[in-house]
């Protein structure tokens, strides 16, 4: 019997480290797919159907009807941390494992990614470098900012990735770190270091915030015109979390009016973004696509997680990370 095995939307798997791809093969057939962010159920049954094992990154979005009627699926492995893309019931109803990539294997790198664009649009490193380029260096003047150190500095979402931000926030910058997450009591915030606030108070008192939240029902669009007017003037926002938690149209508003001196965003609300996406016509924001994750540590983990996710379930065993564990009791 020939298994096979589905790469889907992963431009990153198997890229760096092919001996990721070596041990898939020695299970069954590997191939790579690529479908469209809002690609629909059936599109991915006709595809898909008759695959053993699938490795998915964070789309599409795999629907109840796409467990129900595809054959053989046995698991479907997150190549991340998320799993809002796929329906749970439908998985689990049909016998399908649904695993991820523990937390932590991506808190430093998302962590330092979130900085690291908070930091260029603070800092203004694009312009200033263009700047240079264009013979401009006299402009030097131009290109104020604040500084981070002894700030209050506010996290939206302090899980995993959440308390990495806070660790650089207090341990590099000494800063004071509060966090608005309904999920953690104050002293589980307490234990990393931050004090644990409502939303409307980080919102009011914190000049620089990142958002770390997971994307629900209740967190969507929790970043809109209400939220925003309650910022302080010039604030700056780093998210590597989901786009979803905020509303464009409101973002780009407060663009306009100014209170957003800078935005940093590492995620969309439609990926791929297009290049004539409205937020890349202001100077003081800067998009990066989606590569928080993307160290070399990081990938080699992720990469080593799926696989053995695939091994795992091969020899009969559980994967690990399983998310439906209902599925053992069926």
């Amino acid at each position: 019997m020939t298994y096979k095995i589905a790469i889907v939307n992963s431009s990153s798997f198997g890229m760096h480290f092919p001996q990721h791809i070596e041990r898939l093969k020695k299970i069954g057939e590997v191939k790579s797919f690529r479908f469209e962010p809002d690609a629909k159920d059936e599109e991915l049954i006709e595809a898909l159907d008759g695959y053993d094992y699938i490795i998915a990154s964070v789309t599409p979005n795999f629907g109840e009807e796409f467990f129900d009627k595809v054959s053989n699926l046995k698991l479907l492995s997150r190549h991340g941390i998320g799993f809002n893309n796929v329906n749970l019931v439908g998985a689990t109803r049909n016998n399908v494992y649904v695993s991820k990539i523990a937390a932590l294997v991506e808190q430093q790198a998302v962590a330092e990614q979130a900085w690291a664009n908070l930091m260029a649009v603070l800092r203004q490193v694009p312009q200033s470098s263009k700047a240079v380029k264009e013979g401009r260096y006299s402009d030097r003047a131009k290109f104020m900012s604040y500084e981070i150190k002894n700030k209050r500095f506010g996290i939206i979402g302090c899980g995993n990735i959440g308390s990495g931000v806070a660790k650089i926030a207090s341990g590099g910058f000494n800063c004071e770190v509060v966090a608005y997450d309904p999920y953690k009591t104050k002293e589980e915030l307490e234990a990393v270091g931050v004090k644990k606030v409502e939303l409307e108070e980080l919102l009011k008192t914190c000049r620089f915030i990142s958002l770390n939240a997971s994307l629900t029902e209740t967190s969507k669009h929790m970043i809109n015109k209400e939220t925003l007017a309650m910022m302080m003037d010039d604030v700056y926002i780093t998210n590597t979390a989901r786009g979803a938690l905020w509303v464009e149209e409101d973002i780009m508003e407060a663009l306009d009016n100014g209170k957003i001196a800078g935005l940093g965003t590492d995620v969309m609300t439609v990926e791929p973004a297009s290049a004539d996406h409205p937020f890349l016509k202001y100077s003081n924001v800067l998009v990066t696509p989606h590569t928080a994750a993307y160290t070399y540590e990081c990938l080699e983990l992720m990469g080593e997680k799926c696989v053995e996710d695939v091994e795992r379930v091969h020899a009969g065993l559980v994967p690990n990370e399983l998310v439906n564990t209902d599925v053992l009791e069926k």
